[in-house]
Order: C-alpha cells, then structure tokens, then sequence
C-alpha cells in the first residue's frame, strides 16, 4: 500500500493562512519603505554626528 497518496494535500509553506485578518506592524505605504543606499547612508552620518555632538556635550 502506498501511504505517500494518503491523506490531504500540503499547503504552500510560504502562504497566509488567512488574508482576511489584519497583519501586524504599522501600515506599509503602496510603494513601499525601499531607500536607496545615498539616503540610508546620509541618515547614517547625520545620528553618528548628532550622537558624538550630545557626547562632546555631556563631558
């Protein structure tokens, strides 16, 4: 007999199981949260210089 043909099919591994019920997280906009590396890297810089600016600061 062959067991392997037993029983329900598997569902896809990487599929919702429901659609309907709201995710998690914040609201995504249409286009999506991409950012090209210029923007990333600029935004970077400028919490690196603004954290060593409170640290000169401090002491």
């Amino acid at each position: 007999m062959d067991y392997s043909k037993s029983g329900n099919a598997k569902a896809d591994k990487n599929t919702p199981r429901n659609t309907t019920v709201s995710t998690r997280g914040a609201p995504q906009p249409a286009g999506g949260m991409r950012e090209n590396k210029a923007e990333i890297l600029a935004r970077m810089k400028a919490a690196a210089e603004a954290k060593k600016a409170a640290s000169d600061a401090k002491g």
